[in-house]
């Protein structure tokens, strides 16, 4: 006659189903992200018959690629951060942040930024996650802004069409913006204008503190499921209209009506160069040759690349999608400020260069 089954063998085999489950799902993710433009191109030039060139066919295979790949990084993203909470005290951990002097959280999230191959939408996810564990709001800021302002892929393009000395101006730029941005709004006080279902998700049990026993792998991964579609379920409406308000803009605004402003010498170039570039929508990767264009017609470096900052790190899609998590206030503070930050950099660069 056989024994039943211990609590521990059950938690292993539970485990074990969990982990095949996660490993099945993980691999059908690598997968369907790793063809999202295949089917994109499939979808709008085949199936749809839209031709390359048409405004139309490029809007929406922009539109198709964007939004699974968008949705599959805010589930990945969210997934593995509310994971980790599962073996972090997140109160530990922001008391250990909030203990640092000064700025040594900020400077942590720029460079992690700066090495994220992230556009401002693919940014939010982390945004959300970082917020939701407890992090400083400027902190989370600092990695916000930097993400999407410089990357690698950016960074390797302004060398081969700018040289190294225009690519590293640029990156220090990217990183002092995001460091003194997230500083000064981090010591603003403006946690009480981040929605409060963000603060309000579930908590997530630490398995090594407060309880009895560890949790097991398949409880871990519950509960970062549960956390994970609790955002999801959220925002994914504000991803989409982000998303299709950037695919208009990418395919019918075009590149020619924004030369004969920024190649102006007037003063006022770099901030309306700056007001034009917020309502586009493009990552660091895919505006630089634009960027290069533009300075072949005649725009200034400053002017051009204050530009780019704004595409990237100020755009309307990103503010739809940080509106479902940030109150209208604080979003109009964060486009301020980061402006401003832009604005003057763009200055500095054509006095400089």
């Amino acid at each position: 006659m056989r024994l039943p089954l211990s609590i521990p063998t059950l938690a292993i085999r539970t485990d074990r189903q969990a982990f095949f489950a996660l490993a099945v799902t993980a691999v059908l993710w690598v997968i369907a992200y790793r063809n999202l433009q295949n089917f994109a191109d499939w979808a709008t030039y085949q199936l749809m018959g839209l031709s390359h060139d048409s405004r139309l066919g490029e809007a929406l295979n922009f539109f198709i690629y964007d939004v699974p790949k968008l949705m599959l990084l805010l589930a990945g993203m969210i997934f593995l951060i509310t994971l980790l909470q599962t073996f972090v005290d997140t109160n530990k951990v922001r008391q250990m942040v909030e203990s640092q002097r000064a700025g040594v959280g900020n400077v942590m999230a720029a460079a992690f930024g700066a090495i994220t191959p992230f556009c401002s939408c693919s940014s939010v996810p982390l945004f959300i996650g970082f917020v939701h564990a407890g992090i400083p709001l400027g902190i989370t800021f600092s990695f916000l802004i930097t993400s999407p302002l410089m990357n690698q892929v950016a960074f390797v393009l302004l060398i081969g069409l700018f040289g190294w000395q225009v690519a590293l101006l640029y990156l220090a730029s990217a990183l002092v913006i995001g460091i003194s941005a997230g500083l000064v709004l981090g010591r603003m006080g403006l946690e009480r204008y981040v929605e409060p279902f963000v603060y309000d998700i579930k908590p997530i049990r630490a398995g090594v503190a407060l309880v009895e026993e560890p949790l097991t792998w398949r409880e871990r991964i519950e509960q970062a499921v549960e956390g994970t579609w609790e955002i999801i379920r959220k925002v994914w409406l504000f991803v989409i209209i982000g998303i299709g308000i950037g695919a208009f803009i990418h395919g019918f605004v075009p590149e020619n009506a924004l030369t004969g402003i920024m190649g102006k010498g007037a003063w006022w170039s770099v901030p309306v160069s700056v007001l034009i570039g917020i309502p586009l929508y493009s990552n660091a990767a895919g505006i630089v040759p634009i960027i290069s264009a533009l300075m072949d017609k005649g725009a200034a470096m400053g002017t051009v690349l204050a530009f780019m900052m704004s595409v990237v790190a100020l755009s309307i899609p990103e503010m739809i999608i940080l509106r479902k998590v940030l109150k209208p206030r604080l979003i109009g503070i964060f486009i301020v400020i980061l402006a401003a930050a832009i604005v003057f950099t763009g200055f500095l660069f054509n006095l400089v260069i």
